[in-house]
């Protein structure tokens, strides 16, 4: 067996690994408006100002029926793909399951979820850390994780289906998709 071959219980290894996330013990603060944010210490100048710097002026013109959170795009970034691999994530979700995403074994990349805050502080959070805490704004925000290596090896090889969700902090799912990533030995393999 190669070197850079994984084994069948190496890879059960990180499947079990990446099943149950260890318990977090942050305890997210009181949910309060933006407008109530912005009231509050309204006399400390410099409190003012860095509020002004996170969550704008004033309160979000929002449209109330809008949701709060729009995810809006996943795209796995690596230098050496041959095309930009990007899901659009307001459309069709079950057309997902459908296509892959095709990697080469072996190579690095990173996972970027865009995504719009709309009307109140969401605080994101991740199995394994917290992405952080985002305001109303008219711009989406990008989220870049860490670089991932790819799997490579022959038993690497295959079709993986993803379930990804993006949750926050009070554990409520703003989207679930499945996709699927197909680790070939080359680009078009």
């Amino acid at each position: 067996m190669a070197e850079d071959d994984v084994t069948p219980e190496q890879l059960a290894a990180i499947a079990a690994e990446n099943e149950e996330p260890e318990p977090v013990n942050y305890k997210p603060p009181a949910q309060k408006s933006v407008k109530e944010i912005h009231e509050m210490d309204k006399d400390d100048e410099s409190l003012r100002k860095y509020k002004e710097t996170l969550l704008g002026n004033g309160a979000s013109e929002a449209d109330p029926g809008v949701n709060n959170v729009q995810v809006t795009r996943m795209s796995l970034i690596c230098e050496t793909a041959p095309n930009p691999l990007v899901l659009d994530l307001q459309g069709d979700l079950e057309a997902f399951k459908k296509q892959s995403f095709v990697l080469k074994e072996g190579v690095e990349y990173k996972i970027k979820i865009s995504f719009k805050v709309n009307r109140e502080i969401v605080s994101v959070d991740k199995s394994d850390y917290m992405v952080g805490s985002y305001g109303p704004r008219s711009t989406e925000y990008d989220f870049l994780t860490t670089i991932e290596e790819a799997p490579k090896g022959m038993m690497a090889r295959g079709t993986y289906v993803i379930k990804s969700r993006f949750t926050d902090d009070d554990k409520h799912d703003h989207l679930c998709w499945e996709w699927n990533l197909n680790i070939k030995k080359d680009w078009k393999d």
